[in-house]
């Protein structure tokens, strides 16, 4: 059974609800004839509010959204519970890294990696400086510069304000690409580095740098979030959530503070007088740690992602992803005012994955599902903590693969009864691709491993029962040396697309990707090859008509024979990655730039023929099409707006 007749998801949240208008054979002015498809816009494919930093500047918490164009700032009245400033930036596709000076913030981005001055006061914004493609961090220092960590480069550089002078200090680790958190005092810089755990102090004024990570924790992936108040740094590792507390003036010898087994990420560390708040993830739990003790104050819902914690004498406050809430100590409780309805409103995003039902199409990104009704023509959003990577229709159901932490969710169509059923762990972290063995009842999920690690993974997850879950099985390793990047399934064999590149921050160990079928009853690899010179990943692999048909990244087609493993032929149909689907007229696939159809041969190559063109989809990672459930139309991306394609040839 084809694995792509059947990818689809989920529903609501921010009391987003738009009502998208159908227009009718949208690009193209002729009557639709049978050579003619017709293309029909449902609006935004995914909207949303998302942000991942925050500052507080005088009486306003400051923030900034990501994977929407443009970026938009604005300025939270946590008193009015009101966004009474915003400014949108020319530049970046979102933030992860915000300091101020007196009543400057600065903002460092991503794609580009530009730094911009917002002076508060007046809501004006100038760029000052480009520090690459990609700003992890930044902070600022007592004597009023700014200090950034890059990627994938792994640098770290300065600015002066005064000056408009930069100073590039280089890689803080060679071979390392992250400097993933920052911060400075008066004569040293502290970076902290992933893939491979370091946590750099360099001297500001020879550049002269020394790793005071102890040697016991060089097996964690990163050292994510730093916090600096005088002489006390907090540093967090990942995945274990893992505390240090070191005093600068002996960096030797920090104290080790670990979080409740489950939680491996803190996100947020902030220092109030002798007191230490931190925020984990997955549970999304508020800590204290005080007297040499940790302590638990709560969480404001499951998976709550803390971007930045504040504390104004009685007052616990904090930026969440979508979110700023108030925590009351004495009630022990939290509340919450949405960003979007305070004034930060969704805006159409890059959509990540895509699915559809009998009554649904579905479209994940940042932080939820947006769920479009194809009775009402409504389009609502279902909150997701987390980015769901694959969804997968199952009769009354909709599963899905999310990332961080490889975790499994179930929902209904329309969005609701949204709840987590499980984490694949063996450190994975990214869900690649789906299919559904249904003679076996088996949701199938391909993975690859988290940073700096090796060996993704082929998950069978049985459900049991139409809402029930089953046994999980973990393959690491099926595919060798390798990701897992995509996954079909038939008659019992799951066929795997390796990827060379592991994770992020690794690289390849084998010269070229690899094909493999793997006998889901036994166990038991049935066949590997290597069908196209070159490869570095298999973005996609279906099964059509007793052949097997495979994607590169570099826009090949491969054909097989899935019995054996034997190339058939072989063709180019494009410059970048593929996605394949069946639909009731035949094969098709996206490269993002088009619509296509293939069409097998009795001998050679299949022939590829354009259905639409002029997409450009901006999507977030690889190409998006799924059928309907009924096979006669596609779903796809155009630009940021979902489309159906019906009166297929």
């Amino acid at each position: 059974m084809d694995k792509r007749f059947a990818r689809r998801l989920i529903t609501a949240l921010f009391g987003l609800t738009l009502t998208m208008s159908v227009v009718t054979p949208a690009d193209a002015s002729i009557p639709a004839t049978p050579e003619t498809p017709e293309v029909t816009s449902l609006g935004p494919a995914s909207a949303v509010t998302s942000t991942s930093v925050a500052e507080q500047v005088g009486d306003r918490i400051w923030t900034i959204t990501s994977g929407v164009s443009p970026v938009q700032v604005g300025a939270f009245d946590p008193v009015a519970k009101t966004v009474d400033r915003k400014l949108s930036l020319p530049t970046g596709a979102g933030a992860w890294a915000m300091t101020h000076i007196g009543t400057d913030l600065y903002i460092g981005l991503y794609t580009p990696g530009d730094v911009y001055k917002v002076d508060t006061t007046t809501g004006t914004a100038t760029k000052v400086a480009r520090f690459g493609s990609f700003i992890w961090s930044i902070a600022a220092t007592p004597d009023g510069k700014i200090v950034a960590g890059t990627y994938p480069d792994g640098a770290v550089h300065e600015y002066d304000p005064a000056t408009g002078a930069t100073r590039a200090y280089g890689a803080a680790v060679a071979g390392e690409q992250y400097v993933r958190s920052i911060a400075a005092d008066a004569t040293t810089i502290y970076a902290g580095v992933g893939t491979k755990a370091h946590l750099i102090a360099i001297d500001r004024a020879t550049g002269e740098r020394r790793d005071v990570l102890p040697a016991k924790y060089a097996d964690r992936t990163f050292v994510a979030t730093l916090a600096l108040d005088g002489t006390k740094l907090a540093a967090s590792l990942s995945p274990t959530g893992t505390m240090l507390v070191y005093d600068t003036r002996d960096l030797s010898n920090p104290v080790e503070v670990q979080v409740p087994a489950g939680d491996q990420y803190i996100t947020a560390i902030t220092f109030a007088g002798a007191d230490i708040y931190l925020g984990t993830r997955p549970s999304g739990s508020l800590f204290r740690y005080r007297d040499n003790a940790l302590t638990r104050l709560g969480s404001p819902y499951d998976g709550a992602y803390f971007n930045r914690i504040f504390v104004d004498g009685a007052t616990i406050r904090a930026e969440l992803t979508s979110q700023v809430v108030d925590f009351d100590e004495t009630t022990g409780t939290f509340t919450g005012t949405d960003l979007g309805q305070a004034g930060l409103p969704p805006a159409p995003e890059q959509a990540m994955a895509i699915a559809a039902t009998s009554t649904s199409v579905l479209v994940t990104g940042k932080a939820g599902i947006q769920v479009h009704d194809l009775a009402t023509g409504a389009s609502t959003r279902a909150f997701l903590p987390g980015e769901a990577k694959t969804l997968t229709p199952v009769g009354r159901s909709v599963y899905l693969g999310v990332y961080t932490l490889a975790r499994l969710w179930q929902m209904k169509p329309d969005g609701s009864d949204l709840h987590e059923l499980g984490q694949i762990g063996n450190e994975q972290t990214r869900p690649t691709d789906e299919a559904y063995d249904a003679r076996s009842r088996t949701w199938l999920i391909s993975t690859e491993p988290d940073y700096g690690k090796f060996d993704g993974t082929l998950v069978e997850q049985h459900l049991d029962t139409e809402n029930g879950i089953g046994q999980r099985e973990v393959h690491r390793g099926v595919v060798p040396q390798q990701s897992v990047r995509s996954v079909t399934t038939g008659d019992g064999i799951a066929y795997l697309g390796g990827a060379t590149r592991n994770s992020l921050g690794t690289d390849p160990i084998l010269p070229e990707a690899t094909i493999v079928a793997f006998d889901l009853r036994r166990n038991k690899t049935l066949w590997e090859t290597t069908p196209l010179a070159k490869a570095q990943s298999y973005s996609d692999v279906v099964l059509y008509r007793g052949r097997l048909y495979a994607t590169t990244d570099d826009g090949r087609l491969a054909v097989l024979d899935p019995r054996t493993g034997d190339a058939l032929t072989s063709t180019t149909i494009g410059t970048g990655q593929s996605r394949l689907v069946i639909a009731r007229a035949g094969l098709y696939g996206t490269d993002s730039k088009r619509v296509f159809k293939i069409t097998p041969a009795r001998t050679g190559a299949p022939a590829v023929t354009s259905v639409v063109e002029g997409l450009g989809a901006q999507i977030y990672s690889y190409p998006l099409i799924t059928a309907s459930h009924t096979g006669d139309a596609l779903y796809t991306i155009k630009g940021r707006d979902l489309i159906r394609i019906g009166n297929l040839p």
